[in-house]
């Protein structure tokens, strides 16, 4: 006799060591190949040599082509929300493409009141894509995962040919889960409810700016990406039903969250130019460019509409956070006009605040 195991043989030797077996997979190339999204032999290398490799968890590990969640406890609901990045260019000061991703999806979750739990990770590289750079964006989903308490748990990856994207871009699902009682909605807001902002507006997208070399100036601001559902948690916990809504100002920025509100809610919104925590470097950056700092992209900063009564509690909260620390009551919502949002300027007119019209800074996150 061979003394080699039968296919029966191996195949309950398998499955007694509690699944498939998989051979250890060697990356060789140092460029992405469009044969890495054939889903070969090729694919296979890469997933397991970059992707599984840093993003490891029990429910990822199958690489199935999707995860089975635990259930969410009694009386929980499961929030589930996905979002795609294209940001240019791929790395800028305070982060990279990889980190928005995780953060913004985690931020989508918390705005509705919800811990994050899970995310996926679609994936879509150009051919010639260094893969150097893939292992350093990839290296960075998983510390900003480990950072906001979540696991990648499923994914898939794809390869166009060159010239047919733009190095990479990301698509990250999350799921979530809401406890009982937290009812968070864009039309909740109601005349008289205080308007809070977490920090300083405009960061991420002066960053950018200053990493498209599109500013010509020494800046210090980098990228405000963070994961905000502690700072949402605590917000919540101080404010209990006093908490009407929360929304990431990103793309469109500050003006577009508030006007979505009033417009969902049937209020205006009227914001004390004044009280608005705006970075002076932001602030000249703006100025320079001629891009209003109220239409800039923030991605680690939340605007709360609360009650009046637990708008102060809602406030020092905020600012026990390290997050927060830059917190500001920077308006309120009124009676009228419906669906407008408008400044009290600092020298004691009124604009309109509208929403971004078209797309001054294309490609922000």
């Amino acid at each position: 006799m061979s003394g080699k195991p039968t296919l029966a043989e191996a195949m309950a030797r398998i499955e007694r060591s509690g699944g498939r077996r998989r051979g250890a997979a060697v990356l060789r190339e140092e460029r992405v190949t469009l044969s890495h999204g054939s889903g070969g032999k090729a694919s296979r290398a890469l997933v397991e040599s970059v992707f599984a490799a840093e993003l490891s968890n029990p429910l990822l590990d199958p690489l199935d082509d999707c995860a089975v969640l635990p259930a969410a406890a009694t009386g929980s609901r499961l929030v589930f929300t996905t979002d795609s990045y294209v940001v240019k260019p791929l790395f800028f000061p305070g982060g990279n493409i990889g980190r928005l991703a995780v953060h913004g999806t985690v931020n989508d979750l918390a705005m509705a009141g919800a811990t994050p739990l899970y995310l996926s990770l679609g994936v879509i590289l150009e051919e010639g894509f260094p893969i150097v750079d893939l292992r350093r964006i990839v290296a960075s989903i998983r510390h900003a995962a480990d950072e906001a308490g979540v696991s990648v748990v499923t994914g898939d990856t794809k390869v166009v040919e060159r010239g047919k994207a733009d190095g990479v871009y990301l698509n990250t699902a999350g799921v979530g889960e809401l406890r009982p009682g937290i009812s968070l909605a864009m039309d909740a807001a109601r005349p008289g409810d205080r308007v809070l902002v977490s920090g300083t507006l405009g960061d991420h997208g002066v960053a950018i700016l200053v990493a498209r070399a599109e500013l010509e100036l020494e800046s210090t601001i980098t990228s405000d990406s963070a994961p905000l559902h502690g700072l949402a948690a605590a917000l919540v916990a101080a404010t209990g039903p006093g908490l009407r809504a929360l929304k990431d100002p990103t793309r469109g920025g500050l003006a577009t969250a508030l006007n979505e509100i009033a417009s969902a809610s049937d209020v205006g919104v009227a914001v004390d130019e004044a009280a608005l925590p705006i970075a002076a470097e932001v602030r000249g950056a703006c100025e320079i460019v001629g891009i209003d700092p109220l239409h800039l992209a923030n991605e680690g900063k939340l605007v709360a509409i609360v009650a009046p009564e637990v708008a102060s509690a809602a406030l020092a909260a905020l600012r026990a956070h390290p997050l927060g620390r830059n917190a500001a009551i920077i308006g309120e919502a009124v009676a009228d006009p419906v669906g407008m949002v408008y400044l009290r300027t600092a020298i004691g007119g009124h604009r309109v605040l509208d929403m971004l019209a078209g797309d001054a800074l294309p490609r922000i996150c």
